[in-house]
């Protein structure tokens, strides 16, 4: 079953220089697994509750994928800029 990583930024970027160490990872390690990036900071219309900043959705095969990368060492190496420069909420899904 189709799983989605979901990232909400709470907030605005609070250094600039960690978050481009983040997405600088992030394009290194894009080859190690699999998963199709289906929303980068698009825009938004908030219609109920607050707005969050941004929104990055990536979808895998399945949940185990999805866990598999985000725990994956090249991951967390740059998610430690990650939250270094921003407020983030992480959430994974399964779709249908």
């Amino acid at each position: 079953m189709a799983a989605y990583m979901i990232f909400i930024r709470e907030g605005e970027v609070f250094d600039p220089v960690e978050m481009a160490a983040y997405n600088r990872l992030n394009r290194e390690n894009a080859g190690a697994h699999k998963l199709t990036p289906l929303v980068i900071y698009g825009d938004m219309e908030t219609l109920e509750g607050d707005a969050p900043d941004g929104i990055v959705i990536l979808a895998f095969a399945n949940a185990e994928e999805a866990k598999s990368w985000y725990h994956s060492p090249q991951y967390q190496a740059a998610a430690v800029h990650r939250r270094k420069a921003a407020n983030y909420r992480a959430i994974i899904v399964e779709g249908i």
